[in-house]
This record gives C-alpha cells, sequence and structure tokens, in this order.
C-alpha cells in the first residue's frame, strides 16, 4: 500500500458513507418513493458486488494467498470468504427486532406515520435505526476501503453500490426524527452521522492491519470484503429490490449491474 491509494481509497469510502445525508435530502423534498428507480438501482448495485466478489476480489485473494502459503492457499481463501459472510451475519443478529434497517420503508409510509400523536416512538425508532445502521456500516466501510486500496477499478464501483444502498438507509434514519422533533437539521445530522460509520470501519481496519501487512494479510481481507459483499448483497439488494419493484426487472438489472463491471474491468 501507497500513501496516495491509502488516500483514494479512504476518500471513496467517506464519499459512499455519505451517501446516507444524501438519501436525508430527498426525504425533505421527495414526496414519494421513486420504487421503480430504486428497485433498479439496488439490483444494479447487486450486480455490480456479486460480480466483482467472484471475478475480482475471491481470485486475487486465492492468488495472494498461493504464492504465500501454496498448497493452504485456495482453503484459506475460501474460510475468509466464509468467515466474512459469518462476520456480516453476525452483525445482523445483534439488530434489534423490529428496528433492522434492512427492512427499508417508504415515505408515504413514515407519512402516514407522522399523523399519529407518538414523537417519542417516532424519535425511537429514528436513533435505534441510527445506531443499527451505524453498527452495518463499519464493515461495509472496510470492504470498500479494501477494494480501493487494491485497485482502484475494483473500489470506484463498490463505493458506487455501497452508496445507493445507503441512500434509503439515510431516509429510514431522518423521517422519523424529523417527524419526532420538527428539526430537520437534526435529522439530517444523524442520517449523516450514521454513514461517517464506514469511513471510521476503514479506518479501525487500516490501524489494526497496517503494523503487520503483507501478501497474506491482502489475501485474507480481500476474499473477506468478497464474503462481506456476497451477503450484502444476497440478504439486503436483492430482497430490498423485489420488494419495491418487480421480479424481473430486478434480475435485469442485476444483470445489467454485472455486465457493466465486466465491460468496465476489461476495458480499464
Amino acid at each position: 500500500m501507497n500513501i496516495e491509494s491509502i488516500g483514494l481509497a479512504f476518500a471513496l469510502t467517506l464519499l459512499a458513507g455519505l451517501a446516507t445525508a444524501v438519501g436525508s435530502a430527498i426525504a425533505f423534498f421527495a414526496r414519494r418513493t421513486n420504487v421503480r428507480f430504486l428497485a433498479m438501482s439496488l439490483g444494479f448495485s447487486a450486480g455490480v458486488m456479486i460480480y466483482v466478489s467472484f471475478a475480482e476480489l475471491l481470485p486475487a485473494g486465492t492468488a495472494a494467498l498461493q504464492a504465500t502459503m501454496e498448497q493452504g492457499g485456495r482453503t484459506a481463501a475460501v474460510a475468509a470468504l466464509f468467515v466474512g459472510i459469518l462476520l456480516v451475519a453476525a452483525i445482523d443478529r445483534l439488530v434489534p427486532l423490529g428496528y433492522n434497517p434492512h427492512e427499508m420503508r417508504m415515505l408515504e409510509d413514515e407519512n402516514v406515520a407522522a399523523d399519529a400523536p407518538r414523537s417519542q416512538e417516532l424519535m425511537r425508532a429514528g436513533l435505534v435505526t441510527a445506531v443499527a445502521i451505524t453498527v452495518h456500516n463499519f464493515p461495509e466501510g472496510l470492504a470498500t476501503f479494501m477494494s480501493s486500496v487494491e485497485d482502484l477499478r475494483l473500489g470506484l464501483p463498490v463505493a458506487i453500490a455501497v452508496a445507493i444502498h445507503n441512500i434509503p438507509e439515510g431516509i429510514a434514519v431522518s423521517v422519523p426524527v424529523y417527524y419526532a422533533t420538527g428539526n430537520r437539521r437534526l435529522a439530517f445530522l444523524l442520517s449523516a452521522l450514521s454513514g461517517l460509520a464506514e469511513p471510521l470501519g476503514a479506518a479501525l481496519g487500516f490501524a489494526l492491519l497496517a503494523g503487520f501487512w503483507s501478501e497474506t494479510i491482502l489475501g485474507l481481507s480481500l476474499a473477506a470484503v468478497a464474503g462481506i459483499m456476497i451477503f450484502i448483497s444476497f440478504d439486503v439488494l436483492l430482497p430490498s429490490a423485489e420488494a419495491y419493484g418487480e421480479h424481473h426487472p430486478t434480475v435485469y438489472a442485476l444483470i445489467g449491474g454485472m455486465a457493466v463491471m465486466a465491460l468496465s474491468l476489461l476495458l480499464l
């Protein structure tokens, strides 16, 4: 790793995290959710993540491990892949039932809730969702950072995919807080802060790994990041896309994301 690649990786991770603030801004100006566009965007993001995980990150991690571990390289890469999956699954289980940020809601649903005299309940929902999203964003930040450090060609589409995923999460935080308090600034701030967990996750991961960075650590990290993104795609992005839209357009967007990712890697 060099200083320039580290700086660019942190910048991409920060921008991806701040997409929660974009979601917050959209919530204040949009009257209804553009469900078709949101579903297609989430399906496209899933295609990008799945393709880059299986076609680039896992093979790159395997190659790095085989260069240093010889016979055990492939086994270590597969193990790291599932460790990444289990890490995100464990975090997902820690989220309080009923406030999982992956259970996304539409703007109009939140507006209905706002008419009810339950400001304290709405405020609690917004705050707990913000904490839940913050926890979830740590591994996502690490995934964006590690893929960007390895190769900016991989990091940029991953950052875009994560950013798209973060937009509805920003809505989930800001809208309940706004309708509970009437304070747009507070709602926007909490939404943005939840997204800052991504660069923080990248910084913590870098701090833990930088002192003993090696080809082996690189290989394990890339394979684990592939596992993180695969789980996010199948557990979050695709179910959310299906919930917002129709099955076939979601699948078409998924294939489109894979095709665009494949084409960009071939051309760049």
